[in-house]
């Protein structure tokens, strides 16, 4: 399930951003972009997504038809950013408990399942168990990020690549990191891109998603201020999943899976 964000969201402190630059000493790299290998995609990489010449004549067209100086971009964005420094953060709930133990009490009650691995080195076993538990079958497509894992010692059959709905074979399970997970209401903040698809998270009945343990933040503002510090721009998009998907459409009674998929389990790594 999507959940949708509070207002005020980008209105974040600097003191925050500072806060969250200490806090997070190493970036694991699942859903920022950065070191991952070749795109999924076999026909362009990144570049074929980038719209900023684009979108920098689009400005320049407005500028000059409002009369204005065209070098002021990046004087726009320094008032901006000041603006949002300044900017109060709204109420937030106390959390009562350490943010990783918050963030699988509220997972649970979402009926997201959790475990906790030491190594990412055991993820295959540990996907290979819950997998065989419920008969769920033993294929995958995975991030490019987890191709180096050994998957075949745990007799998983995994791709590296976008999922498909139906032809040849639909997949059903889809294996994801995640850019940060939120302790306050036990969500995910999935980044999409090239390697990072948002469909693998969205299209497989069964979505295991690894959590690195220091990506594990209390609230969502610090998720804003952690994708600004690390990205500088807001990525082509970012999804929020709080538990399977849901509705309860048809008479009030809560169905799993109806635009989504049937099951989420986090793995927390650790070291990562």
């Amino acid at each position: 399930m999507v959940s949708a964000p509070r207002s005020g969201l980008l209105y974040l402190t600097s003191l925050q951003d500072a806060r969250y630059t200490r806090l997070i000493l190493t970036n694991s790299g699942l859903g920022s972009g950065k070191g991952d290998p070749k795109p999924m995609s076999t026909k362009q990489s990144s570049d074929f997504l980038d719209t900023r010449e684009a979108r920098e004549k689009i400005m320049s067209r407005i500028r000059t038809a409002q009369g204005r100086p065209e070098m002021t971009k990046d004087r726009e964005e320094e008032q901006s950013l000041n603006y949002m420094g300044m900017k109060p953060i709204g109420p937030q709930p106390r959390l009562d408990l350490d943010p990783i133990d918050h963030f699988v009490l509220q997972s649970e009650r979402l009926q997201t399942s959790i475990a906790r691995l030491e190594r990412l080195s055991e993820l295959p076993g540990e996907v290979a168990a819950y997998l065989t538990a419920r008969n769920l079958g033993l294929r995958a497509i995975i991030w490019p990020a987890f191709a180096s894992l050994d998957w075949a010692a745990a007799g998983l059959q995994v791709e590296a690549r976008a999922p498909v709905r139906d032809v040849p074979i639909p997949d059903m399970v889809g294996i994801t990191g995640c850019f940060a997970a939120i302790a306050e209401t036990g969500t995910l903040a999935m980044v999409s891109g090239p390697e990072t698809p948002a469909s693998m998270a969205l299209l497989p009945e069964t979505h295991i998603a690894v959590v690195a343990r220091s990506r594990i933040l209390p609230y969502m503002e610090d998720v804003f201020a952690l994708l600004r510090h690390e990205r500088g721009e807001p990525p082509r998009a970012l999804n929020f999943i709080s538990g399977p998907s849901r509705t309860g459409d048809i008479e009030q009674t809560i169905v799993l899976g109806a635009h989504g998929p049937y099951r989420v389990h986090v793995v927390i790594i650790n070291e990562l």
